[in-house]
């Protein structure tokens, strides 16, 4: 709680303000998104070293569990979000037995199973339940102001599971199961149903914020819920601010987001070019994220 305290609740608390200064509230709502994101992958691969390069089929799921919930259910937006996090989750329950692999097979495994997902959403047959290809209209629900404040509500909840992952029993148990399976299973730890827990958790916050994405935009197609950009950038914020903390994602965020906003979409030829060498650099010397300078000299990272 400590780190929620110095860390996350001073984050939430500027997002909620600078929309009184900040007319932009679309820039300012995709920040927090990926905030979310971030943290949501920094549960599942900080504290078990599961990589999903496919962890946009949680976020999709999300998007199209609000949809469905709203289109054929006419159900109100809070209930409609609880809905969107439990689809989430009953795709993490159907995939589960992709835990049985390990480090790309993994990654690729993930990949492919939301590219799957993608394809029956946005199948034409489906177009009675899901619109198919065509895309959702959710005028009825449209509410900016409201779904921001939501989403900054998923992002308290968040930053708080976080904290308690980094200090609690569970999260002590997931790392130990992280860095040394076979002692820690010795050890009594249940590090195979610890995994399922936290994959859970992770596709928990990537559907509650494919959720409050579909909420606050409104309108979208499959290739908008379904974009594999959502699970890039989560992936690059993550290491590059530090996995396994709370601070790291958010740096992670804050910086590389907002290089992007400010130099890649005015001039993208050379965002490329600086993006790509940050990656590289990041690669190459620093393969634990900012966070690991500091922890070198023995600084504890919140």
């Amino acid at each position: 709680m400590r780190d929620f305290l110095a860390v996350g609740l001073p984050v939430v608390v500027i997002f909620a303000l600078l929309p009184l200064i900040y007319a932009n509230q679309l820039l300012l709502f995709n920040f927090v998104l990926f905030l979310i994101l971030a943290q949501g992958l920094n549960a599942i691969y900080g504290f078990t070293g599961y990589l999903p390069f496919g962890y946009v089929g949680f976020f999709g799921a999300g998007a199209y569990g609000f949809a469905l919930a709203v289109m054929h259910l006419a159900a109100p937006p809070a209930l409609a979000l609880a809905l969107a996090g439990l689809a989430a989750v009953v795709l993490a329950m159907i995939l589960t037995p992709l835990l049985r692999l390990s480090g790309a097979y993994f990654a690729i495994a993930n990949l492919a199973a939301a590219q799957a997902v993608y394809q029956v959403i946005a199948n034409p047959a489906m177009q009675e339940i899901t619109k198919g290809p065509y895309g959702v209209s959710l005028a009825s629900v449209f509410a900016p102001r409201l779904s921001y404040g939501a989403a900054l509500l998923i992002l308290a909840g968040v930053f708080a599971l976080v904290a308690w992952l980094r200090h609690g029993s569970f999260g002590l148990a997931l790392q130990a199961g992280r860095d040394d399976p076979v002692s820690a299973a010795m050890a009594g730890i249940p590090v195979v149903s610890a995994r399922i827990i936290a994959w859970l958790i992770s596709a928990l916050i990537a559907g509650l914020a494919g959720g409050v994405f579909a909420w606050h935009i409104s309108v979208f197609y499959p290739e908008t819920a379904f974009d594999l950009s959502f699970s890039i950038f989560a992936i690059v914020f993550t290491l590059f601010g530090g996995a396994a903390t709370l601070t790291g994602p958010i740096a992670g965020v804050l910086l590389l987001y907002g290089l992007y906003n400010l130099i890649g979409i005015s001039v993208p030829q050379y965002f490329q070019l600086i993006y790509g060498a940050l990656i590289v650099g990041l690669v190459l010397f620093l393969p634990r994220g900012l966070a690991s300078l500091l922890q070198r000299r023995g600084i504890d990272v919140p």
